[in-house]
């Protein structure tokens, strides 16, 4: 399984325990995504049946997954693309749980999808654990499903508990008894002073699954601890007119200079403009602006209602168009497009 990739601000502990019995190898599988702008994307999943089969469905799933989060879609449109590769594997009657979470730090939000798979803990110091609330869908391989997300407020702090069934599910054990001591146990151990998460990890082993020898089925376990919000964060609302691109300049100027981010001001307000001007020249609906700081970095975010993502071009030199994306490509340390319901973000980040 491996040792899960280090996300800025996000604490993780995974544990992985192999079965003991049959084939050496299994379908479970989680993954860690940085989304950029403050965001990361957390994914787990089952693949149904053990050994070679089962972990061959399991490697092309993962892979397919992280790529189509990199692009920013939404859980619910990513649970319907995964979808369609189980359905395109030439492995009859297979069957995939998967939920995919997208945690944003700055709104406080965990917005997840759920394709079958358990329910998802979050544990808040001092008010115990409970299950995320999630649409029931259907698991990956059923086809003709059409998924459905939700969102829910998560504080900063929280910690997220993401597991298999191999944790709860045993030879004669009623699964919903053993759910409910799983979430008593994530709510003993998150208390005022929760213990790292390490520790809590093994700790919750120990109390589920204490015979380490003696199970059949993959045992995996992921607990991620949201990040502190962000030191401040500001959004304004404009309409789609040319006189909202010096606006939203003198917002961000405002902004920048109560925050002290004097050096990054010049990029800051010319990569906006760009932004701005593409969404009044070729988006409708408001404008939103949204701008954040951390310790560590700048995040700018420039939303509007129009479904058409934006890509760098080469222009040529009788142009007057066409260098806004190249621009922000070449200044800023990342930026990218995130699809909305309403129609997309455009972003940007620059470290401080």
């Amino acid at each position: 399984m491996g040792t899960p990739p280090a996300v800025p601000g996000l604490v993780t502990a995974s544990r992985y325990r192999p079965a003991t019995q049959g084939a050496g190898v299994g379908g479970d599988w989680f993954d860690l995504i940085p989304l950029g702008a403050g965001r990361v994307g957390v994914l787990i999943g089952d693949v149904m049946g053990r050994g070679l089969e089962a972990a061959a469905v399991m490697g092309q799933l993962r892979s397919a997954a992280h790529a189509l989060a990199k692009t920013g879609m939404q859980p619910r449109r990513l649970m319907q693309a995964l979808d369609t590769c189980v359905a395109d594997l030439d492995v009859p009657d297979q069957l995939v749980t998967c939920c995919y979470l997208v945690v944003a730090a700055d709104e406080a939000e965990v917005t997840l999808c759920s394709a079958g798979h358990l329910p998802v803990l979050v544990a808040v110091p001092g008010e115990g654990a409970r299950q995320l609330s999630a649409p029931v869908n259907a698991p990956l391989g059923v086809g003709d499903v059409l998924y459905e997300q939700s969102s829910a407020a998560v504080p900063p702090g929280a910690t997220l508990v993401l597991y298999t069934d191999g944790l709860i599910e045993t030879p004669g054990c009623d699964i919903e008894d053993s759910l409910t001591a799983l979430t008593a146990t994530c709510g003993a151990l998150f208390t005022a002073e929760p213990p790292g998460l390490d520790i809590a990890a093994d700790r919750i082993l120990t109390a589920l699954r204490p015979d380490a020898e003696g199970h059949d089925d993959d045992v995996t376990l992921l607990l991620a601890r949201l990040p502190a919000a962000p030191l401040a964060s500001v959004t304004a609302t404009l309409p789609t007119r040319p006189e909202s691109v010096p606006e939203g300049r003198t917002f961000l100027s405002k902004a920048l200079a109560a925050w002290d981010c004097h050096a990054q001001a010049d990029d800051a307000r010319l990569l906006l403009s760009e932004l701005l001007t593409n969404a009044v020249q070729h988006a409708q609906g408001p404008v939103t602006v949204h701008v954040s700081r951390t310790a560590a970095e700048l995040t700018v975010e420039v939303g509007d209602g129009s479904s058409h993502t934006p890509e760098p071009r080469r222009a040529d030199e009788d142009e007057e168009s066409g260098r806004g994306l190249n621009l922000v490509r070449v200044l800023a340390d990342s930026w990218g497009v995130r699809p909305t319901d309403d129609g997309k973000t455009t972003w940007f980040t620059l470290r401080l």
